[in-house]
């Protein structure tokens, strides 16, 4: 099996939070769709196996229009192999889930809808210059639901300097009454060059509370746990039969093919992605050249990038793996570095399978590292 992503590069306005790939300036629109097309057709070779999932992401996916996302499916679907029922997923801000945009989305492959609520309290919106309100947050997802989509999920931001407990605790009150099948929540982070990062070095506006971001994530665990929610990866909750398959193939290392400006690929030993610039993707497609660069990935790489990986999923790192895919002193090496923890109560080694502890897990990605072959 295989994956596709599809990164569309455009928003309405700018998060205070964001530094993803993105423009505000929409008017290469078309021509970035048709060079997305052209490239699937140059790099039709890279993916022979079936693809299982289509992700379009951002961006914001749900600006494209019903002949753009047309044109789009049909390339996909005539150069690869897909299969009969594909997990098909586009991203969508609540300010363009209107009923007749839904009905559009109704008429294309797209059988799944991850929802950028992040909150439903305005003040929280404004505060990360979200281009939605709390009431369009609620009406995007009960649309949606009588529309006929049931595979839903949502995105929620905790620990952010507006958001205090109660408010969080209403988020996840609010989405369960809403019984979205899928949550994603991620806790607020100040990346470079972000409207955040400038007003906290202006001085405008406090840095994260890290106190408070760590009390937010244990409520969200606890209080989805309690509602049936199997947590499978550390920012990721789901129901049973709605977890999401496209991001499940990236974390078990499963190849998979990105399309668009600044997209990711892998093929099992190498990654690759397109520049990250509109206008150049644009022109080198366009002239039949792929703007992509390479990396090959290291042993040590490879390791540390499954060890990452493996600790932030249910299952954990499975020691088996460790040995079938490494060299011996790889293993050797690990059992000696994890005791500490093991020692600290921070990860539990049991049948063969290593986990984070549930009072470590907001501290899973310094662990990980902690233990990565430099």
């Amino acid at each position: 099996m295989a994956g596709i992503y599809i990164h569309i590069p455009y928003c309405k306005q700018k998060c205070s939070y964001c530094n993803f790939h993105f423009s505000t300036d929409t008017r290469s629109k078309q021509e970035l769709v048709d060079a997305i097309c052209k490239e699937a057709e140059i790099r039709k070779n890279e993916l022979t196996e079936t693809v299982e999932t289509i992700y379009l992401g951002g961006g914001t996916p749900s600006l494209l229009s019903s002949g753009e996302l047309e044109k789009i499916f049909e390339t996909l679907y005539r150069v690869f192999k897909i299969s009969a029922r594909p997990e098909v997923t586009l991203e969508a801000n609540p300010d363009d889930l209107s009923k007749s945009q839904i009905q559009i989305l109704k008429a294309t492959p797209v059988n799944r809808l991850s929802i950028g609520i992040q909150s439903f309290f305005d003040e929280d919106l404004k505060f990360m210059n979200r281009a939605h309100n709390s009431n369009q947050a609620l009406s995007s997802v009960k649309e949606a639901q009588d529309s006929g989509f049931e595979n839903i999920t949502i995105d929620l931001i905790y620990g952010g300097q507006t958001t205090s407990d109660e408010m969080w605790e209403k988020n996840l009150e609010t989405s369960l009454g809403l019984k979205v099948p899928h949550i994603s929540s991620y806790a607020l982070t100040i990346e470079p060059k972000t409207i955040l990062a400038h007003q906290i070095k202006a001085k405008k506006i406090q840095d994260i509370d890290d106190s408070k971001q760590q009390r937010q994530f244990m409520k969200l665990v606890e209080t989805l746990a309690q509602n049936d929610f199997l947590h499978y990866e550390i920012s990721n909750f789901g129901k049973a039969g709605f977890l999401s398959q496209h991001n499940s193939s990236y974390w078990k290392g499963i190849p998979y093919l990105g399309l668009g400006p600044s997209a990711h690929s892998y093929d099992g030993q190498n990654r690759s992605w397109n520049i990250a610039n509109n206008t150049i993707y644009i022109n080198q497609i366009k002239n039949g050249v792929l703007p992509l660069e390479f990396e090959k990935l290291s042993l040590n790489d490879k390791f540390n990038e499954m060890l990452m990986i493996r600790l932030r999923m249910m299952e954990g790192l499975s020691l088996n793996e460790v040995s079938e895919n490494f060299p011996t002193e790889f293993l050797n090496r690990l059992l000696v570095e994890i005791q500490p923890h093991i020692d600290n109560e921070m990860l539990i080694l049991k049948d063969g399978h290593l986990h984070i502890a549930k009072n470590a897990l907001f501290l899973s990605d310094g662990i990980a590292s902690s233990l990565f072959r430099i």
